[in-house]
């Protein structure tokens, strides 16, 4: 992993409500008052951003408030939709962009994810871009060919200097929410990979010092397996993430052996 500093992201998705948001909020904020040896961040839904933000800023927990998406305007006649200003005055410091399901079940085509996180960079937050095949893509062998183009894409016209804001984030279609998970050596595959693009993208440095970091069914069964990977940097966790007890074991699985906390 060379000196890239573990991330572990917690996506709760269409989950939980202004009571249970707050109690997981508090479970998670009460270990990671100090957790410098891993950055950890928290994407409620859009409702609860203000009550998250204020329970781990009361509690001074090291936790980076994000949001699970955004709009690529700044402002305008966009019913429904949430810009990155609004995001900021929210507490909110990091998006999540392209996930599979905003890709899949939403139609957000490859343009739109580089968009959304060419305004999320420009209006200074940090980026996860989130990249990766379906069962069929993966079944006929285009697996790489997926990632690859999904990275180049999303990350057209990123300046090597913005990089240093953007962790990608490899999550197999198949494997989210399914229970089934790539084998280490799958997803340290996929990952390396990744990172040769990023090489040929901008070079080396930028290659070695970008996070990338793995989703799809991670829990702390499998976490430190996944994570002991060289060029798996921690992990972006869906359903795990919505108890605490579980998120924060997976938090400690991503930490580096020797600033591991107890269990």
């Amino acid at each position: 992993m060379l000196n890239r500093k573990p991330f572990v992201g917690g996506n709760w998705k269409m989950n939980t409500d202004l009571l249970s948001a707050g109690a997981l909020a508090r479970g998670i904020a009460a270990e990671l008052v100090d957790r410098p040896a891993v950055d950890v961040a928290v994407f409620p839904p859009f409702p609860y951003l203000l009550s998250v933000n204020s329970i781990l800023r009361e509690r001074g927990a090291g936790i980076m408030l994000g949001a699970q998406d955004v709009y690529q305007k700044p402002n305008g006649a966009f019913t429904g939709e949430v810009s990155t200003e609004m995001l900021k005055d929210c507490g909110v410091k990091c998006v999540l962009v392209g996930h599979s399901e905003r890709r899949h079940l939403i139609g957000e085509s490859d343009d739109i994810v580089n968009r959304k996180l060419a305004r999320s960079l420009e209006d200074g937050l940090g980026v996860v871009l989130c990249v990766g095949e379906t069962l069929d893509q993966r079944q006929t062998g285009q697996t790489d060919a997926v990632n690859e183009r999904q990275v180049r894409l999303g990350l057209a016209d990123v300046s090597a200097a913005e990089m240093t804001r953007v962790i990608i984030a490899y999550e197999p279609v198949w494997a989210i929410g399914t229970g089934h998970t790539a084998s280490p050596a799958d997803a340290q595959d996929a990952h390396q990979k990744i990172r040769a693009v990023l090489a040929d993208l901008y070079d080396g440095e930028v290659a070695a010092s970008t996070r990338i970091i793995y989703g799809g069914s991670v829990k702390s069964a499998n976490a430190a397996e996944l994570f002991a990977q060289p060029d798996i940097d921690g992990g972006l966790i869906g359903g795990a993430s919505l108890d605490a007890v579980e998120f924060l074991k997976i938090v400690r699985a991503a930490a580096p052996a020797g600033a591991r906390h107890p269990a």
